[in-house]
């Protein structure tokens, strides 16, 4: 037996890269036409706590807790826990974090959202590239454009789309709301790479900027809180 550290990345890769694309090919025939209703839901939540960050706390929080939970179900459960075992220990993270957000978006001290700065501002972009962007990839990277990732289709799409519209808010909640999403842009990030996908690099840069953008927040003094619906 080969010791450990002679492993490479790709030694537990147990698919080929045309059947992980395969699975989002599948899953949007599936789906088709809800692709539009949540890519809408996603752009209304960025509109909403840009002009009416008093009543975005709620609203965002029912949406993406419906939205993890989802995807956790139709996508990690039904298809890819198929050539995936590992899935059946990152999907409970999915209705984990939906939980979360449940809770964040009920409880009376939950997630706050600021009036407009610059740090906001910039989380909402990296949510709407999440949002309009990241759907194109297949153009990109030479793939059917049927492989597409949509926010709340498929989970990239969904952590990175979730990053940024909850590091434009404030508050305690943070600290527990932003792990899961985080790490998933990880985990992402490394199965793409073992795959020699270029597209590793997005959930990566995702990441990185979500954990910037986290410090600028914490190390920024908090405005007056806007008044909670």
């Amino acid at each position: 037996m080969s010791e450990w550290w002679t492993y490479r990345l790709d030694d537990f890769l147990l698919y080929a890269p045309r059947t992980y694309w395969r699975l989002f090919e599948a899953q949007n025939a599936a789906l088709w036409p809800l692709h539009l209703a949540t890519v809408a839901a996603g752009l209304v939540l960025v509109l909403l706590i840009f002009w009416r960050p008093d009543r975005a706390r709620r609203w965002t929080g029912l949406a993406l807790a419906l939205l993890w939970t989802f995807v956790g179900w139709s996508f990690l459960m039904n298809r890819y826990a198929a050539i995936n075992w590992a899935v059946a220990y990152v999907a409970p993270a999915f209705f984990l974090q939906a939980g979360l957000l449940l809770l964040a978006a009920l409880l009376p001290r939950g997630l706050a959202f600021a009036r407009r700065d610059a740090i906001g501002g910039a989380s909402l972009l990296l949510a709407l590239a999440g949002l309009l962007l990241y759907p194109a990839l297949p153009l990109v990277f030479s793939r059917p454009w049927t492989s597409a990732e949509v926010f709340g289709i498929a989970p990239d799409p969904t952590a990175i789309v979730t990053l940024g519209l909850l590091m434009a808010g404030r508050g305690a909640w943070l600290a527990v709301l932003l792990p899961i999403p985080l790490l998933l842009c990880l985990v992402s990030g490394l199965t793409l790479w073992a795959m020699d996908d270029a597209q590793a690099w997005l959930p990566f840069g995702a990441a990185a900027i979500g954990l910037v953008l986290t410090l600028a927040r914490l190390l920024t003094p908090a405005p007056a809180p806007a008044r909670t619906s």
